[in-house]
């Protein structure tokens, strides 16, 4: 699988080290709180994992699985939920959790959908942001990286359902997705 990977941009040490850094603001920042810790199901699975072992305040975790990709490089625009929470959020602390922004059309979705269930605040993580991509406008609060347009892969991200289990993160060969 590392064959496929034109170069590594994050290594397993540069992706802890965020990781790190990320759970230790998001601590300070809701000290004496409880967080609602949504992942967005597949790609944010591996670190949402090790983001919220990074959170030193009390976390309850959900999962919300959401798409506009399907098996595609590109945005389809439609944003299909595939899976709801299990857990009312009305009145609570939620920190969604999501592994890229890129087009910004599922997140900007889904935190519309999410204030209209009352929470007490929501707030957003992204592992990498990628504003070149950017068709609307989300606000992250909380951002490990910046990236440019290129096809990422590994440590949850995907092409076709492959590639999550690389414990870094790089740039797909362009001749594997073209």
């Amino acid at each position: 699988m590392m064959n496929d990977i034109e170069k590594v941009v994050y290594t397993k040490e540069e992706l802890a080290a965020c990781v790190k850094r990320l759970g230790q603001q998001i601590s300070k920042d809701y000290a004496g709180k409880e967080i609602f810790a949504v992942g967005i199901l597949k790609g944010a699975v591996i670190f949402f994992a090790d983001l919220v072992r990074a959170i030193d305040v009390p976390v309850q975790l959900d999962f919300m699985a959401a798409s506009s990709y399907g098996d595609s490089t590109q945005t389809s625009g439609t944003v299909k939920i595939l899976k709801d929470l299990d857990f009312s959020v009305e009145g609570k602390h939620v920190l969604i959790i999501e592994d890229i922004i890129d087009s910004g059309l599922t997140l900007n979705y889904l935190l519309k959908n999410f204030k209209e269930r009352k929470p007490a605040s929501v707030k957003l993580c992204a592992l990498l942001d990628k504003p070149e991509r950017r068709k609307v406008e989300v606000k992250i609060d909380y951002s490990g990286f910046t990236v440019p347009d290129d096809f990422l892969v590994g440590y949850g991200l995907d092409y076709a359902e492959k590639y999550r289990n690389l414990p870094c993160i790089g740039i797909l060969k362009k001749e594997i997705y073209s």
